[in-house]
């Protein structure tokens, strides 16, 4: 049973930056991409950021694309979520999950393979 840990959640002000990481269990890294989802109050949960576990290769949403960051650590089998000039609007719990894809090509976010985690609360204040 794969599953996620996160962390690095905070109450921040708008502009602020902040880390989050993802640590995995019952997964072999090798395997499959990693993406981070976030869900807002009253919002469904949406895919926002991958990153296959081999090349590297990145997806952002369009919401985030040039404020955020996603990296891993295959030794660590970690991920990070890496947000600068956090907006009101960034506000959610923020979770990650693997994703049984070698890429993240397509609607990656429909390959989500695990249990969710406990996920890690970021709150935005303009």
């Amino acid at each position: 049973q794969v599953q996620p840990v996160e962390s690095g959640g905070d109450r921040v002000q708008a502009g602020s930056s902040l880390t989050l990481s993802c640590t995995f269990s019952g997964i072999d890294a090798a395997d499959f991409a990693r993406g981070w989802f976030r869900q807002a109050p009253g919002k469904e949960r949406e895919g926002i950021s991958c990153i296959a576990f081999h090349s590297g290769n990145t997806y952002y949403q369009e919401s985030v694309e040039g404020r955020f960051t996603i990296s891993r650590d295959n030794a660590k089998n970690t991920i990070y979520l890496q947000m600068n000039s956090l907006k009101p609007e960034d506000t959610a719990m923020y979770y990650c999950a693997a994703i049984t894809r070698l890429d993240c090509s397509g609607s990656w976010w429909n390959y989500r393979v695990g249990a969710w985690g406990p996920g890690t609360q970021v709150n935005v204040s303009s």
